[in-house]
């Protein structure tokens, strides 16, 4: 019992004191106050003939003209014994001398007649006096409008300043200029640890080189080696780059200080400079340390020589600052920055030469075998079926990126727990794939029979091209099931290449436009459905005439920049241009007839493909092999695989150990 107790004080809110308080009590002191000072809660008002009539009885001790508009009326003590006073007096309000009655007289001169009129009568004995008097209250709403202007100013200038207090001092104005970098250290360490960071071999032995050296840098002192200053991790979004930056937070015994590079942004000037002081500061206290900057092309983007924001920019001066620190005279401070960008073209140059970033590390999309490892690490929540096959979901996902991958994890569980199922099956990841790459399904897309005819002929077309090519990539389904922007498609395995030669590149090209090339066939016409494959096809003719150097006519020339400094600059003459378009042109229009070729000898298993995939609407490899057979190609590929399976087996039984270093 006492344990629970415990348990529930410690999930209990700690009461937290706020300063807003201060303020409500103070204004609701100054109200009690003028509340109760007055005197005049037991106060009452009478009118003028109840007024004459307590005049004349000679009752009234004295009378205070207050404000020049209301008489207070006070009665003799020898006089408050009558029964109409007593009334009054008993009162729990009412306090001893202060005044019973209270008469708005009107004009001033005639009340002031009146009562000399009647005096003078009747002989009567009090006093008149006139006070001016000021309300608290009224003096407070006077000044209400410069409160509110003070409290708005100070709510902007805080907010403004980070606000909370995890802004430094309360997040007061002072605190502007400190650094916003959140600490990890002994009391708060992250939990991801290389472990958790699946593929990336080489960015990880680059950085797990630099904890090391953090933690034993007499290992690389003792033979004169310098410990680098920093580290730049570059790659495409998605690859893993600020999680490996959490995972050498999780690594690295030392302090480690994450921040973005938009943290250092402020509109005030001076303040990027002065965070970025107040960082190293820290971190030098707390050396060795680590600073992981996260997109710092925010910050560091090259600086311009004509400015046209005037001489005084904001971004440059905290650039310079953070160029000094990270170059400085203290060179002697055990202090490595970490940095991630996925835009390391648009850096200035001096922040990426040695001695400031002395490791650019590429973080580049997973091949295959790492987007392996990325689903073994994704599907460990995951409740699988017997049927997931992890080597195929890698080889069907070509170019996706760590977040990819995990995304569409994810969304194979909500697909199969939208379809009520216990475990997620293979074809739930199938179709995740489709999800993610084709868009959302469109069950409500009207289409005409003629039009679905057509567009079952096109992927059909793709198909059968693909099925007949040596270098395409062999097909795994084809669909006229409308998703996203797309009316149907035609799934591959590809081959991840290193390099591409002609023939491949042409092979593909003829694949694409196969569904083109059907529509011609059969109905002899063509549609405006093949703009993507045009588009695509286009793209690959112009790479291989105008970058890679793959056409004869033009010759082994290349018109790429990677620099990108002359995009403004066309770098061939107009003979040339027209060469390049020719080239182009009769490019794609060998690889259509080479399609409509091969198409017009196998006509009729076109047509039992297209009708099957009409009645199915999504059909596989094995639809295929019935129709074609099996493919030649990919014959001859797994009797290649199999001798090398021999040949390797073969000499583990002759030198495991061998083969293991080898390896």
């Amino acid at each position: 019992m006492d344990d629970n107790k415990k348990e529930n004080n410690k999930n209990t809110p700690k009461f937290k004191f706020n300063t807003y308080w201060i303020y409500g009590a103070v204004i609701l002191l100054l109200i009690s106050f003028q509340i109760f000072s007055g005197g005049d809660l037991a106060t009452q008002s009478i009118s003028k003939n109840e007024f004459n009539e307590v005049l004349k009885q000679d009752d009234i001790s004295k009378i205070i003209v207050v404000n020049n508009n209301v008489a207070q009326i006070f009665i003799k003590e020898e006089a408050l014994s009558k029964s109409k006073y007593q009334k009054l007096t008993n009162s729990a309000f009412y306090r001893k001398g202060e005044s019973l009655y209270e008469y708005n007289f009107g004009d001033l001169q005639n009340f002031e007649n009146d009562l000399e009129e009647a005096r003078t009568e009747s002989q009567l004995t009090f006093d008149l006096k006139n006070e001016g008097r000021t309300s608290m209250v009224d003096t407070f709403l006077g000044f209400l409008p410069f409160i509110i202007l003070i409290g708005v100013w100070l709510f902007f200038m805080k907010r403004m300043s980070g606000g909370g207090a995890g802004s430094g001092g309360g997040g007061q104005i002072f605190s502007i200029g400190k650094s916003k970098a959140k600490l990890f250290d002994k009391d708060t360490k992250v939990k991801t640890t290389f472990a958790n960071v699946a593929g990336l071999e080489g960015a990880k032995e680059e950085v797990q080189e630099i904890v090391d050296f953090l933690k034993n840098p007499e290992k690389y002192t003792s033979l004169g080696g310098k410990i680098p200053k920093g580290a730049l991790l570059v790659g495409p979004p998605g690859t893993g780059k600020t999680l490996l930056a959490k995972a050498v937070a999780g690594e690295a015994e030392v302090p480690f200080f994450s921040l973005s590079g938009s943290d250092f942004v402020e509109m005030f000037v001076g303040v990027g400079a002065s965070r970025v002081r107040d960082l190293f500061k820290q971190a030098a206290q707390k050396s060795p340390s680590i600073i992981f900057i996260d997109e710092i092309d925010a910050v560091g983007r090259a600086r311009g020589k004509n400015s046209m924001t005037g001489g005084n920019d904001e971004r440059e001066n905290t650039l310079n600052q953070l160029l000094t620190e990270m170059d400085g005279f203290g060179t002697d401070t055990n202090v490595i920055v970490i940095a991630a960008t996925n835009r390391a073209d648009v850096l200035d140059s001096a922040l990426l030469r040695a001695g400031r970033f002395d490791r650019q590390i590429y973080v580049d999309l997973p091949n295959i075998n790492e987007r392996k490892e990325i689903f073994e690490v994704h599907i460990k929540p995951l409740k699988l079926g017997n049927d997931v096959k992890i080597d195929f979901l890698a080889q069907q996902t070509p170019g996706f990126s760590g977040a990819d991958i995990a995304n569409m994890c994810n969304e194979s569980a909500l697909i199969a727990a939208r379809h009520g199922k216990k475990a997620i099956e293979h074809q739930d990841f199938l179709d995740a794939v489709d999800r993610i790459v084709g868009g959302l399904e469109k069950k409500n897309k009207v289409i005409t029979p003629k039009e679905k005819e057509v567009i079952a002929f096109h992927e059909a077309g793709h198909a059968t091209v693909s099925w007949m090519l040596e270098h395409a990539a062999p097909l795994v389904k084809v669909t006229i099931v409308p998703r996203g922007q797309s009316l149907g498609a035609a799934w591959y395995l590809p081959a991840e290449r290193l390099i591409v030669q002609t023939e491949q590149m042409l092979d593909e090209m003829c694949a694409t436009l196969g569904g083109r090339a059907a529509e011609k066939i059969i109905f002899n016409k063509i549609s405006t459905g093949a703009l993507s494959d045009l588009e695509k096809v286009t793209k690959q003719a112009r790479a291989m005439v105008t970058v890679y150097g793959l056409n004869e006519e033009v010759g082994n020339i290349t018109y790429y920049d990677s620099s990108g400094n002359d995009s403004f600059v066309k770098p061939y003459s107009e003979d040339t241009a027209r060469t390049i378009d020719k080239e182009i042109s009769k490019m794609i229009e060998a690889q259509y007839q080479r399609a409509i070729d091969l198409l017009s000898n196998n006509k009729e298993k076109l047509t039992v493909l297209a009708q099957l995939l009409l009645e199915k609407e999504v059909i596989f490899k094995n639809d295929l092999q019935k129709i074609f057979g099996k493919r030649p190609f990919d014959e001859l590929e797994e009797k290649v695989e199999d001798v090398i399976e021999e040949k390797i087996e073969e000499k583990e039984k002759i030198s495991p150990v061998d083969t293991t270093t080898e390896e």
